[in-house]
């Protein structure tokens, strides 16, 4: 058995190597791109600049706001490089990701991490200087809790779901840390809400990739969890408490009426979709899931800073 699963992983290596030519076509830029996953950083950076806007008193300082999404983009990038830097063996098991820069050859590990370390400098230097020392120590600790923990946790421990989802749950305190110089209960609710979104996005889409995070050795609950019940109790609690911390948000005074409807209606719907996913456990239902939250979460955000402001 160990000498069958020995030879199926050396030959997922030795398949990941056969498209490294391809990949290094892609250019430099495209290479960066899934370095830095700027997909998945292009929501941290939504939500930094939702934090911001809301914690924003009258006028918006647009230049300030600039240099808090840069500082936090170059921050969200380091975690990400040196995250791959660490799990090039993985990845390279995984047909997800054995396409990325490192495991397909593209890159060398020597230029990732110098781009890594190059950026978390340059990230948590102009937050620093440019915005407030506390934003840069809270881009810091993003930072630090994503590759010191949260990384070597994923092939441990089922947990590491819920420290990644600490790690995704700074972003908009920094942006609320980055307007105010200081953190209060309207911070803590959008961490709070990012937070738990989190947890039914990331396991759908593990629900969805079991097999491929199980080729990769990683600890996933739905790797674990084979019959799949207590990964969808899971995620229908998560998307339950997704519809009260909406609403905390309108009664702190942060978002107004029209966002707490709005709010509701997308809490119900995520919830409808992880309860059809649990009565009836496929992959079909795991997608969309997955894909209700990837929509959830920018319309959540966009209604938060639509109507910004007490509703009383």
């Amino acid at each position: 058995m160990t000498t069958l699963t020995t030879s199926a992983r050396t030959s997922d290596v030795v398949a990941a190597s056969s498209v490294a030519l391809t990949t290094g076509q892609r250019g430099l830029v495209g290479q960066y791109l899934q370095l830095t996953k700027a997909r998945l950083s292009a929501l941290v950076l939504l939500t930094t600049a939702v934090g911001y806007v809301l914690a924003s008193l009258g006028d918006i300082d647009w230049v300030r706001l600039t240099f808090t999404v840069m500082g936090t983009a170059l921050a969200a990038g380091c975690a990400s490089a040196i995250n791959q830097v660490m799990e090039i063996r993985r990845d390279a098991l995984m047909h997800r990701t054995r396409n990325r820069p490192l495991p397909s050859g593209a890159m060398t590990t020597a230029h990732a991490t110098a781009a890594a370390v190059v950026m978390g400098i340059a990230g948590v230097t102009l937050l620093a200087v440019l915005v407030n020392v506390d934003a840069a120590w809270m881009a810091l600790l993003t930072i630090l809790l994503y590759v010191v923990l949260y990384t070597p946790m994923k092939s441990r421990s089922t947990l590491n779901t819920f420290v990644g989802a600490v790690c995704g749950a700074l972003p908009p305190m920094i942006g609320w840390v980055a307007a105010t110089g200081s953190m209060d209960v309207g911070g803590w609710v959008l961490g709070a809400i990012l937070f738990v979104w989190q947890i039914p996005h990331f396991l759908a889409l593990a629900w969805l990739y079991r097999e491929d995070y199980e080729r990769g050795g990683y600890a996933m609950l739905p790797v674990i969890d084979r019959a799949g019940q207590m990964t969808c109790n899971v995620i229908v609690l998560t998307s339950l408490l997704l519809l009260p911390l909406g609403l905390m948000a309108t009664l702190l005074g942060v978002a107004g009426l029209g966002y707490a409807f709005g709010s509701v209606l997308l809490g119900l719907w995520m919830t409808a979709l992880s309860l059809r996913l649990h009565r009836h456990r496929t992959r079909a239902n795991a997608r969309g899931v997955f894909l209700a939250s990837i929509t959830y979460l920018p319309l959540l955000m966009g209604l938060l800073v639509i109507d910004r402001g007490p509703a009383f």
